[in-house]
């Protein structure tokens, strides 16, 4: 079987020149709408620590996002082929970024926290396993050039 290729398309458009461009670094909002065919706008601004609106989702938290919801799907998807019950999946991710004394960074890691419940008689040795296969193939965390750390935690009802 053949590589596929997929291609994403988004569009990303400022909404925050409040009349005077970007004259200074203080007068213009960071607020933008990111945007996709067929899709609810995504309102997003800078992190406030940056003049960001607190209220818009900022790029560091998408990132982190993709990163959380990429392997739910990847796990939730291993689990179904393996036969394997979840009845519920909720993940508190952080991640961390250092800014230098220059204004730029990186993210140096990002941790995912997934608490997974299990139908009654799953194995936990084997969800924690579909869960290590998950974490390899997710794209996003491939993608990126920090470590994705993962700590899940298992419950059956």
């Amino acid at each position: 079987m053949g590589s596929k290729r997929h291609l994403y398309s988004v569009g990303t458009e400022w909404k925050g020149n409040h009349g005077h461009g970007t004259q200074s670094w203080h007068v213009y909002g960071r607020n933008h709408d990111i945007t996709a065919e067929g899709k609810p706008v995504i309102h997003g601004s800078a992190d406030p620590s940056f003049h960001g609106d607190p209220t818009g989702w900022n790029p560091g938290e998408l990132l982190l996002a993709s990163l959380s919801a990429c392997h739910k799907l990847w796990y939730l998807g291993l689990c179904a082929g393996a036969g394997i019950i979840v009845t519920a999946y909720r993940d508190s991710a952080e991640a961390v970024m250092m800014e230098t004394p220059q204004g730029d960074g990186a993210f140096e890691s990002a941790l995912l926290r997934p608490v997974i419940t299990l139908a009654s008689g799953s194995s936990i040795t084997r969800a924690q396993a579909l869960h290590d296969q998950a974490h390899a193939h997710c794209f996003i965390a491939r993608s990126v050039n920090f470590p994705v750390i993962c700590e899940p935690v298992f419950q059956i009802v």
